[in-house]
């Protein structure tokens, strides 16, 4: 019987170890697989919320249950092109100052693991996004598509790869439109949201230029066909263009307050505009512009500012 419980004891002995030791290794994996998803990016997926948020259903439960669905659903998908991403660009992102330190690039998640969980989200995402709304599923579909293709070619093509970017947005205000039934949504907002992703996506070209410097094509090849002046052209035209459409948004909408209350709102986005330029010219940040919204204090407020601003002028006005 003593022997009995002695070899018990020894295999035990040798088993939770074991245990403890998988728990370390699937708990590491999933920490580096959270990071390749790229948590920070979720931010983006903000504008599945427009529809919702200015066709003023923002107080309907049910609508907001499926809209918030179509935020997660969004989320997971555009957290699996960047893992497909970095599986595709392991060896450009090695060469990478930053990049180089990404879990994949830097081996410390498997490619193989990486790839199933890929698979997986997936395998979830679209029969949930058919759920929801046949044709939210189909716009989920192009999204990811589009997005491959973005990753495989189209971001290698000056102009191109910032208008595919753009059209990532596009695609996300459809999509949440495409969640509910929609009666007083404005066209206006495809404009803004059209021309706000250009803006942001030309400032983020010329923090990367800046930032390599003269290696910069070597790390991402679309660069070459870039300029510092070229750059800066673009992100004026882009910056009074957005402008002046969230301007005459404010003030031609249909669904919006007779006495032109929105107008109030104008004053925040101006800020906002001027603020991620005096970033990007400046102190030559906004190579990642989601890192500026979740750290830039001056910004996050007059965005909280903006949001108060129209939350009060379409739900109690």
């Amino acid at each position: 019987m003593t022997d009995r419980l002695i070899d018990r004891s020894t295999k035990s002995a040798h088993l939770f170890p074991s245990l403890r030791a998988s728990y370390v290794i699937i708990n590491t994996m999933l920490k580096y697989l959270l990071k390749t998803m790229r948590p920070k990016q979720w931010v983006k997926n903000v504008f599945v919320l427009a529809a919702i948020v200015f066709d003023r259903q923002l107080t309907d439960i049910n609508a907001l249950a499926v809209t918030i669905g179509g935020v997660i659903i969004f989320c997971l998908l555009s957290s699996t092109v960047y893992i497909l991403n970095d599986i595709a660009d392991v060896e450009a992102d090695r060469q990478h100052p930053k990049k180089r330190n990404r879990p994949i690039a830097s081996g410390k998640l498997p490619v193989t693991t990486a790839r199933i969980a890929a698979i997986v989200i997936l395998v979830i995402c679209f029969p949930a996004a058919w759920f929801l709304s046949p044709s939210f599923a189909l716009i989920a579909f192009a999204y990811f598509i589009m997005n491959l293709l973005y990753s495989k070619w189209l971001k290698h093509i000056p102009l191109i790869d910032v208008m595919i970017i753009a059209t990532g947005f596009v695609l996300r205000v459809v999509a949440g439109v495409s969640l509910i039934q929609v009666e007083r949504f404005s066209p206006w907002l495809y404009v803004c949201t059209t021309l706000l992703a250009l803006f942001m996506g030309f400032g983020k070209r010329r923090s990367e230029l800046v930032l390599l410097a003269e290696g910069a094509n070597s790390h991402r090849k679309v660069l070459d066909g870039y300029t510092i002046e070229l750059l800066d052209q673009m992100i004026l035209i882009v910056c009074a263009s957005t402008l002046m459409a969230y301007t005459l948004y404010t003030v031609f909408a249909v669904n919006l307050p007779d006495n032109n209350a929105m107008m109030l709102s104008i004053p925040f986005v101006l800020y906002a505009m001027f603020r991620y330029l005096y970033m990007v010219q400046v102190k030559g940040a906004g190579g990642a512009p989601e890192d500026l919204v979740l750290t830039d204090r001056p910004l996050q407020i007059a965005g909280f500012l903006w949001g108060v601003t129209v939350l009060i002028i379409f739900y109690l006005f």
